[in-house]
C-alpha cells in the first residue's frame, strides 16, 4: 500500500479488525519511510456481475457508483459513512442472492429506496427523484405523502 503523505510502497500491519458484518477488514499501517499512520479498508471484489440499464444496455457493477449515489442522497443528512457503507453491502448482498449474474438497475434502484426509507426520509425521498425521474412537483408531493403509509 502506498504511503499517502510520502509515497513509499513500505508499511506495517499494526492493527487488523474485521467488520461486524465480517465483509470488511479494516487496517491500521504505518509507513517504514517517514512513520504516518493510516487507515485501509479490504472489501471483497466481486467480480462479474452485470447491470441491465433501462435502455438495455449492460455495465460492470460499480460499488463506487452505489456508494456516491447514496452518499449524495445522504448529503447533510445524520446518516454517516458506516451507514451508507452498511446500506452498499446489504445491498449488493440482497441482489446476490436474488440474481445471478445480472442484475436490473431497476432492482438496484428498489432496494437502496428500500432501505433509505427506513433510515432517512430525506435521503428516501432524494434519490427517490433522482432514481424515478420525477418529471414535476406533483410526483415528488405523491412520493411524500406515501411516506405516511405503510410500505408492504
Amino acid at each position: 500500500m502506498r504511503c499517502p503523505k510520502c509515497t513509499s510502497i513500505e508499511d506495517k500491519v499494526i492493527d487488523s479488525r474485521i467488520s461486524k458484518e465480517g465483509n470488511t477488514i479494516r487496517r491500521r499501517r504505518e509507513c517504514l519511510e517517514c512513520g504516518h499512520r493510516y487507515t485501509t479498508i479490504e472489501t471483497l471484489v466481486r467480480d462479474g456481475i452485470m447491470v441491465m440499464k433501462r435502455d438495455g444496455r449492460r455495465e460492470e457493477f460499480d460499488r463506487e457508483k452505489l456508494l456516491h449515489a447514496i452518499r449524495a442522497a445522504c448529503h447533510k443528512r445524520p446518516v454517516d459513512l458506516e451507514q451508507i457503507t452498511m446500506i452498499v453491502d446489504d445491498v449488493i448482498d440482497a441482489l446476490e442472492a436474488q440474481y445471478e449474474s445480472e442484475i436490473p438497475s431497476r432492482a438496484i434502484g428498489d432496494e437502496v429506496m428500500r432501505h433509505l426509507r427506513r433510515i432517512d426520509q430525506v435521503a428516501y425521498v432524494r434519490f427517490a427523484s433522482v432514481y424515478k425521474e420525477f418529471r414535476d412537483v406533483s410526483e415528488f408531493m405523491e412520493e411524500i405523502s406515501n411516506l405516511g403509509k405503510p410500505k408492504p
